[in-house]
C-alpha cells in the first residue's frame, strides 16, 4: 500500500549535505520524511517544482522590527510578512525596539505578540545591561529565545555597555553565544563633531571609521578569551576586522551583510543619501572586496540582513539627525542569488551562510538542511528567474528599499515553513503560523 503524506515537493533540483540532487520530498507533520524518488506516493498537497531549486530554509539572524502597534511602523506582522515574500522561514529579531527586550517579561510578550500574526518561524534576543547582568545566565535559556545581545556602541538608552568592566561581567554570565555590535562608543563620540560639521551622509563612514570597529573587536576578542566564552560579531565591515578575526575563529563567529557585500562608498551616499546610512556603515570598495575574500576563504560564518526600517520623514532629516538603519530581510535571496549568478560565490556556499551556518552557530533545533527528520523548511528559487527589486513590493511599512530599480537573476518563489507554504509566487497564502525556534541548549 503506497505511503500517504502531508506534502510532497516533486521534480525540483534539492540541495542537500550530498550536494544539487534531483529528488522529491515527502513531508509529514511539519518534518522531513522521505527523500528520494517517491513514485506513486501519495499526499494531501503536492506541489510541481519542475526547473526550480529548493534550498534548506533560509533563516535571518540579525533583524530589527521597531515599535509594535503603529502603522507606521514595522511590527511582527509587516515584518515576517516581508521574510517570507524573500524567501526567509525563520527569523531572530534584536531587542533595540520599543519597548527593549530586556527581561524574561519581554520576552513572553514578544512571544504573545508572534502568536498568529508572525508569518514565519522566530525568536528574540535578550539584551544585555548593566541592570539584568545578574538573570542573563537564566534568561537565555528561555523559551523563543536566540540568546543575549550586547551593544558596545550606537545603541538606545541603557542599552549601550561601553565598558570592558561591565562587558566582562556580562560575558560572565551564562554560556550560549553571545551576539555582539561592536563600534567603540568612546571613540565615536571623540568623533561625532565629523559628522556634524559635514552635514551629509558621505562623512558617515568618516565618523564611524575603521579603528572605531577594529578597537571594539580586539576589546571584545581579548575579554572573551579571558571568559571562555563564545561570541558572534555581527555585521563585520572592514578588511582589518577580517584580517584579526581570521586568527580567532576558536571563539569568534562573524557575520556581514548583502547591503556591505553590494553596496560601496562614496557612490551610495552621493546616490541614495541617508537611506544608504546604517551603523557600521558602507564602506569603500576596498572593505568590499576584503568582504568578499573572507567569504571566499571561510571567515565569515553566515550572513544576516541587519533589516531595521525607518519612515522616509525620518530619513529625510538632516544628517546626522537621520536615524542609521535600512531594509534587508525581504531582498536578501535575491540580491545574494545575483551574486551567485555574477559567480561570487557557489549556490552552496550561499546555503551554508544563510541555512547551515545560522543552525551551527547558535544551535538551532531541527533547522539549517534538507535531510530526513529535520523541519520541513524550504526555500523555492527560480535561478533564471529576471526581476526588478522595487519599492512597491516591500512589505516594510516605510515601504522602500536601497535597492529600488536593481535589476536581479534569482528570484524566491515559494517558501515552506514546516511543510505550510505560506508563500508562492509572490501571494502570502493562509493564515500567519509561524513557531518560536528551538535551541539545542534550551531543549
Amino acid at each position: 500500500m503506497p505511503q500517504t503524506y502531508d506534502l510532497i515537493l516533486r521534480h525540483g533540483t534539492v540541495v542537500t549535505p550530498n550536494g544539487r540532487e534531483r529528488a522529491d520530498i515527502a513531508v509529514r507533520d511539519g518534518r522531513i520524511a522521505v527523500i528520494g524518488d517517491l513514485g506513486s506516493a501519495a499526499a494531501a498537497e503536492e506541489m510541481d517544482l519542475r526547473g526550480l531549486t529548493i534550498l534548506p530554509g533560509v533563516i535571518d539572524t540579525q533583524v530589527h522590527f521597531r515599535e509594535p502597534g503603529l502603522e507606521h511602523k514595522e511590527d511582527l506582522a509587516s515584518g515576517t510578512a516581508g521574510a517570507a515574500q524573500g524567501g526567509v522561514v525563520a527569523i531572530f529579531e534584536m531587542p533595540n525596539t520599543k519597548p527593549s527586550t530586556t527581561t524574561a517579561d519581554a520576552i513572553n510578550d514578544k512571544l504573545a505578540r508572534a502568536r498568529g500574526r508572525a508569518w514565519v518561524d522566530h525568536a528574540f534576543f535578550i539584551g544585555a545591561s548593566a541592570d539584568n547582568i545578574p538573570r542573563l545566565a537564566e534568561w537565555e535559556r528561555l523559551p523563543g529565545c536566540a540568546g543575549i545581545k550586547i551593544f558596545m556602541g550606537s545603541s538606545t538608552g541603557s542599552l549601550l555597555v561601553a565598558d570592558d568592566e561591565t562587558l566582562a561581567a556580562v560575558l560572565a554570565q551564562g554560556s550560549r553565544r553571545v551576539a555582539v555590535h561592536c563600534e567603540d562608543e568612546g571613540r565615536l563620540t571623540e568623533r561625532k563633531h565629523l559628522a556634524d560639521e559635514a552635514g551629509h551622509p558621505r562623512a558617515h563612514d568618516h565618523w564611524r571609521d575603521v579603528e572605531t570597529a577594529l578597537m571594539a573587536s580586539k576589546r571584545l576578542v581579548a575579554l572573551a578569551e579571558k571568559a571562555h566564552r563564545r561570541v558572534h560579531i555581527l555585521h563585520v565591515t572592514t578588511a582589518e576586522e577580517m584580517a584579526f578575526l581570521a586568527n580567532h575563529k576558536d571563539l569568534a563567529t562573524v557575520e556581514t551583510t548583502p547591503q556591505h557585500l553590494t553596496l560601496a562608498a562614496p557612490e551610495c551616499y552621493e546616490r541614495l543619501g541617508a537611506y544608504a546610512q546604517m551603523n557600521p556603515p558602507i564602506r569603500g570598495i576596498h572593505h568590499r572586496d576584503a568582504l568578499w575574500a573572507a567569504i571566499s576563504n571561510g571567515v565569515v560564518d553566515v550572513l544576516g540582513s541587519d533589516h531595521a526600517p525607518h519612515t522616509r520623514e525620518e530619513k529625510d532629516k538632516p544628517y546626522p539627525q537621520s536615524p542609521s538603519g535600512m531594509t534587508g530581510v525581504q531582498t536578501l535571496v535575491p540580491i545574494m542569488l545575483d551574486h551567485v549568478k555574477q559567480g561570487r560565490l557557489t549556490l552552496e556556499r550561499l546555503v551554508d551562510l544563510t541555512s547551515a551556518g545560522p543552525a551551527r552557530i547558535y544551535n538551532i533545533a531541527g533547522k539549517g538542511r534538507i535531510a530526513v527528520g529535520y523541519d520541513a523548511d524550504f526555500t523555492v528559487v527560480d535561478m533564471k528567474a529576471e526581476r526588478t527589486i522595487t519599492n512597491d513590493w516591500i512589505e516594510s511599512r516605510c515601504g522602500w528599499t536601497p535597492f529600488d530599480g536593481k535589476r536581479v537573476t534569482g528570484w524566491p518563489v515559494a517558501t515552506i515553513v514546516r511543510g505550510r507554504a505560506v508563500m508562492r509566487d509572490g501571494q502570502l497564502l493562509g493564515n500567519p503560523l509561524g513557531e518560536p525556534i528551538r535551541f539545542q541548549e534550551s531543549l
